[in-house]
């Protein structure tokens, strides 16, 4: 079940960074990163945090987190992390169907590490182009996927 998450609550932002440093983790590996900010993002980001967390539960358990930012003229996918418990069970492309069905927009973005292959697979599998690579400050090549949807 697919729901939106109020990151404002302690309890709730709680969740959700566990969720997300669980992923993160595997994702530093992927990179070989040893300085990964996403490690570092504090409990207090997520609670003042103004973007939208949606939220996958299996029974009752937060699998699954996309943070959504609708704050331009296309709509970001910041974030799209699933607990490596429920790994290669689908949730992360239902995620991507339900931004896609729930967000109007002719424009959905998303950035991630150029060697988070499994990542990258999955976005050209619901039509992401890439269209962008660069060098951060902390030493991770990134790649940023875009999809365009016509009227």
């Amino acid at each position: 079940m697919i729901e939106k998450l109020k990151n404002s609550d302690v309890a709730m932002a709680k969740k959700i960074q566990i969720v997300f440093q669980a992923s993160y983790k595997i994702e530093a590996k992927l990179l070989d990163a040893t300085n990964f900010p996403p490690l570092q993002r504090t409990l207090e980001n997520y609670i003042q945090s103004k973007t939208a967390f949606y939220g996958y539960s299996i029974n009752g358990e937060l699998a699954a987190v996309v943070e959504i930012n609708t704050d331009n003229n296309f709509i970001l996918i910041r974030s799209l992390v699933v607990h490596p418990y429920f790994f290669r069970q689908g949730i992360a492309g239902k995620l991507i169907e339900f931004v896609f069905d729930t967000f109007k927009s002719n424009l959905f973005v998303v950035e991630t590490g150029l060697a988070n292959g499994p990542a990258s697979k999955l976005y050209e599998k619901f039509g992401f182009v890439a269209v962008h690579q660069w060098d951060t400050d902390f030493g991770i090549r990134k790649v940023k996927f875009e999809k365009r949807v016509q009227d």
